[in-house]
């Protein structure tokens, strides 16, 4: 990994416009031509406007420079851009054409970014994996046997592959912070009344208490801070200097215990804030555990209707459709289907079913009202914390086909999603080759997964999430920008990718 000199970032591509000193033509023709080199082994920028992007870049001369002149960015499938399809992966939504760009694009544009196409996405964004029937996989940038994650992760694997230096993601469950980690890359979630969700296509429309929220994947914490900066036009102010910091931390992952490297990479990350002068404190991880089963239990309650009206008949990828028809399982057969479970030898699988499926009247409320305790414990740790770091993952970067048994690796993401929190993803090591095992043998179909994703992962990057407990706007996000600043791994700027020549 190395950083990108200053025509590659957002900060120098910016300031060398403005000064003249950079055609933002030959930025974004630049851009271009590398995602045409990525595509072979990435197939990640799945729709291309090439020809569009460089007219684009050649109209800035006759504009007012903006906060992000130049700079090409990727979105994520689920944003409209006018010209091209929003097809979720869904074969039978790929003739319709966007008539309108999204609110982000627009947002982007007036700021002077060149969009430069979209990035590949699960089908239905159901998945930590970017697959789909429509577009095909995508790869990881390092390793041809996983994937980049999900749901942004096309957009993800663009980034880390130094194809763009900014790219637009959302995130209803993870989907910036889990591809952000699996790349080495900085994964950034505003809070949603900074942002909001962007105008991005709503897969659960009739999903109460929650929304999913778009966000910024770059390749270094400046980049994301420049992006938000740019497109969001929030002050980011507030924050206390590093060495005034007070940091909760814990290292465990929730329902799937963390590989030896993510243990090791929370670590590290204390231990950097704490050399920097901040205090650092070790919390319950329990309070998050729960918020993750919450979480999961709200995105189940209508037991996968909302995901199943978007096929209108089609019939989903073999993944997609495992998740669906557990989904399903109405609760009065959970308890019977979870039994057989553990009757089985999948206690975790047994676990998921009690916690999640369809819930409706009082059964649904009093779900909803379980985030109640989680929000006073939460409010309880800001008079004394300024943010939370913990895993992102329980895992690194996936293998192919192994994201639907493996759902439960992000559940450390939840926390931030059920309470609306600003979060971060930023990379601060690699898995080493004495930490590829370690696990306890078990014939559990989500612990051999587990085992088989360690196995093999030297190398790859492991990301540490901030949550800032902070709610005010711009002093939330500053305060994951300056802790993943103190933490970043030393040359974090993405990977480079014998996939990609």
């Amino acid at each position: 990994m190395g950083e990108p000199n200053h025509r590659e970032t957002v900060a120098g591509i910016v300031a060398g416009v403005a000064r003249g000193t950079v055609d933002p033509v030959d930025v974004v023709t630049e851009a271009v031509d590398r995602c045409r080199h990525a595509h072979a082994g990435l197939n990640a920028l799945v729709q291309s406007r090439g020809a569009e992007a460089i007219a684009d870049a050649s109209r800035l001369a006759n504009s007012p420079p903006g906060p992000l002149a130049g700079v090409p960015v990727s979105v994520k499938e689920c944003f409209a851009v006018r010209g091209l399809v929003t097809t979720l992966g869904i074969r039978g939504r790929a003739s319709a054409l966007d008539r309108d760009d999204a609110g982000i694009v627009t947002r982007l544009q007036a700021a002077g970014a060149i969009v430069i196409g979209k990035g590949n996405v699960p089908q239905a964004l159901y998945l930590h994996e970017t697959d789909n029937p429509v577009w095909g996989r995508t790869v990881h940038p390092t390793d041809a046997q996983r994937g980049p994650g999900g749901s942004s992760g096309g957009d993800a694997a663009l980034v880390a592959a130094g194809c763009v230096p900014l790219a637009i993601g959302t995130d209803l469950a993870g989907s910036i912070r889990q591809p952000a980690h699996a790349c080495g890359i900085v994964g950034l979630l505003p809070r949603a009344e900074t942002l909001g969700g962007g105008g991005a296509f709503e897969t659960m429309p009739r999903l109460v208490g929650q929304r999913s929220r778009a966000g910024f994947l770059a390749r270094t914490v400046d980049d994301a801070e420049a992006g938000f900066r740019g497109l969001c036009g929030t002050p980011v102010v507030g924050a206390p200097p590093v060495h005034r910091l007070r940091v909760g931390w814990w290292d465990e992952a929730g329902p799937l215990a963390p590989s030896a490297a993510v243990r090791r990479a929370v670590a590290l990350a204390v231990e950097r804030l704490a050399a920097a002068g901040a205090t650092v404190t070790r919390l319950d991880p329990e309070v998050a555990a729960e918020a993750a089963w919450v979480h999961l239990g709200i995105l189940s309650v209508d037991g996968g209707a909302d995901i199943r009206r978007l096929f209108a008949g089609e019939r989903p990828i073999d993944p997609v459709r495992r998740l669906l028809a557990l989904a399903g399982i109405p609760g009065w057969a959970r308890g019977i289907v979870a039994g057989a479970c553990v009757w089985g030898g999948r206690a975790l699988e047994a676990r998921a079913l009690r916690r999640t499926g369809p819930r409706s009247g009082a059964a649904r409320e009093a779900l909803l009202g379980r985030r109640g305790p989680i929000e006073a414990t939460v409010a309880r740790w800001a008079t004394a914390h300024d943010c939370i770091v913990c895993p992102v993952s329980a895992l690194p970067a996936l293998r192919h086909g192994s994201a639907s048994r493996l759902l439960l690796a992000a559940s450390p993401c939840l926390l931030a999603n059920l309470l609306d929190l600003a979060a971060g993803a930023v990379s601060v090591t690699a898995v080493r080759a004495d930490e590829e095992s370690g696990r306890p043998r078990s014939n559990d179909p989500v612990e051999v997964a587990a085992i088989e994703t360690d196995r093999g992962s030297a190398g790859l990057p492991v990301a540490v999430q901030v949550i800032a407990l902070d709610r005010r706007p711009g002093t939330a996000e500053a305060i994951v920008l300056s802790s993943m600043r103190a933490m970043a791994m030393a040359g974090c700027g993405g990977v480079t990718s014998p996939n990609v020549g």
